[in-house]
């Protein structure tokens, strides 16, 4: 099992409960795959730094995950077709980048 980040952008002109749907859909997605969700964390509507879609923000969410490599296909592929989605980005990451994002997700939970 490898461990990967993914960060996408939604639509922004979803509701909340549209936008909590998805999240959650994704979520079910992966573990249906054989996932084992380390964190989610969601960033909250973002300035874009150029226009995609013609629209000029989108809301921004993270998935840290182990997961086997059979798995990312399918979930890109769920992300290509999905109307909502408006960009996506997986990354495997490597035993130094697992530690740099524990690190950095422990710091952000001292702050609050």
């Amino acid at each position: 099992m490898n461990r990967y980040e993914t960060v996408f952008i939604l639509n922004p002109v979803l509701s909340d409960d549209q936008i909590k749907e998805t999240v959650k859909k994704y979520e079910e997605f992966l573990v249906s795959k054989g996932a084992k969700m380390i964190a989610k964390e969601d960033w909250g509507l973002k300035k874009l730094a150029y226009a995609i879609q013609h629209k000029k923000s989108g809301f921004y969410h993270l998935f840290d995950f182990e997961a086997p490599g059979e798995a990312i296909e399918p979930l890109e592929l769920a992300f290509r077709r999905d109307e909502r989605m408006m960009r996506y980005l997986t990354v495997r990451l490597d035993k130094h980048a697992a530690a740099w994002a524990d690190k950095r997700r422990s710091r952000i939970q001292e702050k609050a």
